[in-house]
């Protein structure tokens, strides 16, 4: 298992991690096959979207704080009951396919960290499946 460290200043971002990923697959000798990618944290997650427009991560960032409130009848007794649940909501992992050695993203798409519970440091667990 490879891995990374993402340092997040804020609450909540969207943090692009794209490069760091593709380093990974390209050092790895990996030519064709599959490359999962996780975040082993439970107020974090990964999801992969456009990140061209730096206000579509804003937008699914806002979007999620309107979904689930930081402030509500929560139980969790830590008080970050909404950056959970926003990660559940996203999921921890995402798998995208590896081609001649690089990752196979659309035009526009980026993997992307997303925090809800920041600032923190945060891990990146990459596994390489070749085919």
């Amino acid at each position: 298992m490879l891995q990374f460290t993402v340092c997040v200043a804020k609450r909540s971002a969207a943090v692009d991690v794209t490069e760091q990923v593709n380093t990974i697959v390209q050092n790895s000798g990996v030519g064709d096959g599959i490359c999962c990618i996780l975040v082993p944290h439970t107020t974090a997650a990964i999801t992969i979207n456009e990140y061209a427009d730096p206000s579509v991560s804003q937008d699914l960032l806002a979007g999620l704080d309107s979904l689930v409130p930081w402030s509500a009848d929560y139980l969790h007794q830590e008080g970050n009951a909404a950056a959970h649940i926003k990660a559940a909501l996203i999921g921890q992992s995402v798998q995208v396919p590896v081609e001649n050695g690089t990752l196979q993203l659309g035009t526009w798409q980026r993997i992307l960290l997303c925090e809800f519970d920041g600032p923190r440091e945060r891990s990146v667990w990459i596994k390489l499946v070749g085919s």
